[in-house]
């Protein structure tokens, strides 16, 4: 890089840094500026800077000086400009550029091609998303595997299920094998919109060697899927006969979906029964699991047996996380044992855990709920000495407080005189 260039190069990153893009765009207006800087180097310096700063629209509008002029940006530049807009909501903006770029030879990287196509499926423009899935799929030597798969999760973001369908069908259609992935991403979609059945259909095509073979991510999202429809027995029969009968052993994602299913069913002793059966097994659990069993006992108005849980096997096993204080948190508050729940945390913090702000909220939130304003002010002042600083809800929480005191002290001078 020249002397001239270096000198460039400072300014218009010190512009950008200081938030004068007005400079930058004069400047992009008023080239050439002598003979001293290359304009194309200019040009592409001025669209990262920019870019660096966040400024993907500005970029975009030197983009646009750029082609009056009769300029190109480089193709890596120009990419880094749709990858941001499309991050920082502006895909349709993005997309438009992408249109443009595809007459001088742009095509997305696959990180942008990602990042754009799940903006346009949140925005439900399905038809420019279904135009940018084609464009790529036209692109020598791609994974077009992988370039559905990108498109089938961004889908998967709508509720529109037939469309997942129909994107199998085009795979087929066009020779294109779907892997394992694809199959999952669309039984995960189809169990998401409660097409439960559809989704079943799905693996009995995979069991029957119509398409690749499940694997224990297929399972686990289906016997979820039943769950959440309320199809206990046919949960457990894929779990207990199918998965075996294809060489398949259940995990702890697995084991956590199902504790997790039956909990929302009100199945707690059933999820009790399963979860002591995995201890008997030696088979590990994690946080998650601990979360779902506090939980669901909470839920259940069962807080002592919670309790025991916790004292018995949560606390002696070390797993255990703010998630899970969180829960127990909830569930002594929700059963009116509000002390009993401050108790809780102040003997974490004594034993050496450092709970997280959440906790924290949730007691002060049930402080403010009880008009407790002292013992509210309390546990903010034990929030501090550990380190934690109040955030946005604690507070909100503290608004409604003194917006709740003042109502009842009006109402009180209102029955006084």
């Amino acid at each position: 890089m020249s002397v001239n260039n270096a000198a460039f190069a400072n300014l218009i990153d010190s512009l950008c840094r200081e938030g004068f893009f007005h400079e930058v765009y004069r400047i992009a207006e008023d080239m050439p500026q002598g003979k001293s800087v290359n304009e194309e180097f200019a040009f592409g310096q001025m669209i990262d800077s920019l870019c660096r700063v966040g400024q993907n629209h500005g970029a975009s509008r030197i983009v646009y000086i750029m082609r009056k002029k009769g300029f190109l940006p480089s193709l890596v530049s120009y990419n880094s400009i749709v990858h941001g807009l499309s991050k920082e909501g502006g895909c349709m903006r993005a997309y438009q550029l992408y249109k443009e770029g595809t007459e001088f030879g742009y095509y997305p990287s696959q990180a942008t091609y990602k990042v754009l196509v799940e903006a346009l499926c949140q925005e439900s423009d399905i038809c420019k998303a279904k135009d940018l899935l084609e464009y790529m799929l036209s692109i020598e030597a791609i994974d077009r595997t992988r370039v559905y798969n990108i498109f089938l999760r961004a889908l998967c973001n709508l509720d529109n299920p037939s469309e997942l369908l129909n994107v199998l069908v085009s795979m087929l259609q066009n020779q294109c094998q779907p892997d394992v992935v694809t199959l999952n991403t669309i039984v995960k979609g189809l169990c998401k919109s409660k097409r439960v059945d559809e989704a079943l259909q799905v693996l009995n095509d995979m069991l029957a060697g119509n398409l690749c073979a499940p694997d224990v991510v297929t399972f686990t999202t289906v016997i979820s899927g039943l769950l959440n429809d309320g199809r206990t027995d046919e949960a457990f029969h894929l779990l207990r006969v199918k998965m075996p009968e294809n060489g398949l052993k259940p995990g702890i994602v697995t084991y956590n979906a199902l504790l997790r299913g039956l909990c929302k069913l009100q199945k707690v002793n059933e999820a009790m029964d399963i979860f002591c059966d995995v201890l008997k097994d030696g088979k590990g659990f994690n946080s998650t699991t601990c979360t779902i069993m506090i939980e669901g006992l909470c839920r259940s108005n069962r807080i002592d047996e919670a309790k025991r849980f916790w004292d018995d096997v949560v606390w002696p096993s070390k797993i255990h996380d703010d998630f899970v204080y969180a829960e127990i948190l909830k569930g002594l508050c929700g059963s009116g044992k509000f002390n009993e729940a401050c108790d809780f945390l102040y003997e974490l913090v004594d034993c050496g855990v450092s709970p997280n702000i959440v906790n924290y909220n949730i007691l002060i939130d049930k402080a403010c709920k009880l008009g407790l304003k002292t013992q509210a002010y309390q546990i903010l002042g034990e929030m501090g000495k550990n380190g934690l600083a109040p955030d946005s809800i604690t507070w909100r929480i503290l608004d409604k407080l003194h917006g709740n005191l003042k109502k009842e002290m009006g109402d009180f001078n209102q029955v006084s005189s």
